[in-house]
């Protein structure tokens, strides 16, 4: 009997599976079956990434691509010396001056782009925060988070070098700023519906609207005063040990001479004014913010139309 070559593994599979004697294993699911993650529309999330090029003196340069996760638009580049915040935040700024602001922007972990993980902020994760965007960073040493820019920075590799090489950083700009006109505009888009361009992507679903400004410290301290401000009144307190009298949620101080003694309170939301029984002013003082903790022990006795809390 001679020798006869036995069939494949892959041959035998395709036979079990014409005669339907194979179950199918649900974990291993056909790559087909696989769906890129989208958001749902234009400045819903951006990306941002900075790949490497050489110029002919062989000195390195970066280069600085945002990309929308929508439409996959390019949105700007910019050629710079070296990966730095200060590049960093101009072509951010670029992008937003010409297309607004997104909901959310991804990047990985550079100092360049985002250091809070490094436990500090930079110029432009504050400007982003100025605008309400939300900055969100791929994990440490996990690039597919990325990976939208990273295919398309491939994708510049491959125009760059089907062309003369560049002298300067602004002959590699022209050469940039060329490829992304024919990338948004010329070129289909494998992963998008109908093999559309970036730029019909982009045009085809409004844009998601801005952002809301988160407020400044400053904004949130003043909204804080205006909330609490107090309409004007007037009370009747006794004044207690130590020349203390509570009213308003606050602590007074009238004076030692008039422990014991009943006086007139006349407010508004900026002073307040003490008044002996005899009707002299006894002093006036800005109107303090509200005391934390235990109030002075004390009697308040209101009179008509006063606006204050009674405490015993």
């Amino acid at each position: 009997m001679g020798f006869q070559e036995l069939p494949s593994r892959a041959t035998l599979a395709r036979i079990f599976v014409r005669a339907g004697v194979v179950e199918a294993e649900p974990r291993k699911r056909p790559r087909s079956a696989f769906r890129r993650f989208v958001y749902p529309a234009p400045n819903c999330l951006w990306q941002i990434d900075a790949t490497e090029w050489t110029l002919t003196d062989g000195s390195l340069c970066t280069i600085f691509q945002i990309i929308d996760d929508h439409s996959r638009l390019a949105l700007a580049s910019l050629v710079a010396r070296a990966e730095t915040g200060e590049a960093a935040l101009r072509v951010v700024t670029q992008a937003i001056n010409h297309h607004g602001a997104p909901q959310k922007f991804l990047s990985d972990n550079g100092v360049a782009f985002n250091p809070t993980r490094r436990g500090h902020s930079n110029q432009l994760i504050d400007y982003l925060a100025s605008l309400g965007v939300e900055t969100i960073t791929g994990k440490p040493y996990k690039p597919t988070t990325q990976g939208k820019n990273e295919r398309f920075h491939r994708t510049l590799h491959r125009f760059l070098n089907a062309k003369p090489p560049a002298a300067t950083i602004e002959e590699l700009q022209t050469l940039v700023n060329v490829f992304d006109v024919s990338y948004n505009t010329l070129r289909e888009h494998q992963s998008l519906t109908d093999r559309q361009t970036p730029k019909e992507a982009w045009d085809r679903t409004p844009a998601a609207p801005s952002p809301t400004p988160q407020p400044t410290a400053i904004e949130i301290h003043a909204a804080r005063n205006a909330l609490t401000a107090l309409p004007p009144g007037e009370a009747e307190c006794v004044v207690t040990s130590g020349g203390r009298t509570y009213l308003l949620g606050r602590t007074f101080r009238p004076g030692t001479a008039f422990i014991g003694h009943t006086v007139h309170a006349i407010w508004d939301a900026q002073q307040i004014t003490f008044y002996d029984h005899h009707g002299t002013m006894i002093r006036t003082q800005p109107m303090p913010s509200r005391n934390e903790g235990r109030p002075a022990h004390g009697r308040t006795r209101t009179t008509k139309n006063s606006v204050v809390s009674t405490k015993s």
